[in-house]
């Protein structure tokens, strides 16, 4: 099978790419509206990018309808997001704030979470995710203009919270207890918890 992209709907370029580039983590943004409304959106477009400084790149594409969605608009108002852990006990939440709602609704109702202040930026965290990335925005890239086109949204971390209960013995985040859940193609998600160890070669 050869698929020429040039040829192939923007929708069917978009299924094929998102069951091929799997797992995916994900990114699940708290952001703020300028009536101070929550907004709280995943997004599988999403990996971190570098360490020093601490960079991580979250992509909210414009919708089938070639709409802006509320965590980009809310973003480039007020420079700020916090991405929160997805794990395998919120995984139907998740999945629930990926609804559309009015800009001046907040997912946070929907699925029945609650928020928590962050250290470093206006935008609250969740209360109850393992753990939170605090970030600043540095740049927001736009590829493409039509449906589904990328916003690369490049973000610096400036504080992290991590919950004691989920650290190993190195002080490391330890899989087994964070249970992130990634995603795949069409309606597929994955666990984590099913993992091996390989050394670095020297």
């Amino acid at each position: 099978m050869q698929i020429d992209v040039a040829a192939t709907s923007v929708v069917d370029v978009y299924q094929m790419l998102s069951s091929l580039v799997t797992p995916r983590p994900i990114a699940w943004v708290t952001t703020l509206s300028a009536g101070g409304v929550v907004n709280l959106a995943p997004f599988s477009f999403y990996n971190a990018f570098g360490a020093n400084p601490p960079v991580v790149v979250i992509s909210p594409t414009l919708t089938r309808e070639g709409r802006r969605k509320d965590t980009l608009v809310n973003i480039e108002a007020n420079g700020q997001f916090v991405i929160n852990a997805a794990t395998e006990k919120h995984a139907a939440a998740i999945n629930l704030s990926s609804a559309v709602l009015p800009p001046d609704e907040s997912e946070l109702q929907l699925t029945g979470l609650t928020a928590a202040e962050s250290s470093k930026v206006a935008v609250p965290r969740l209360a109850d995710a393992p753990f939170a990335l605090e970030c600043r925005l540095l740049q927001i890239l736009p590829i493409g203009n039509g449906p589904i086109s990328a916003n690369l949204v490049i973000g610096e971390v400036v504080s992290m919270f991590v919950d004691d209960a989920v650290l190993g013995e190195r002080g490391l985040p330890d899989p087994q207890k964070v249970q992130a859940v990634g995603r795949l193609g069409g309606d597929f998600w994955c666990r984590t918890t099913d993992v091996f160890a390989q050394g670095r070669p020297q």
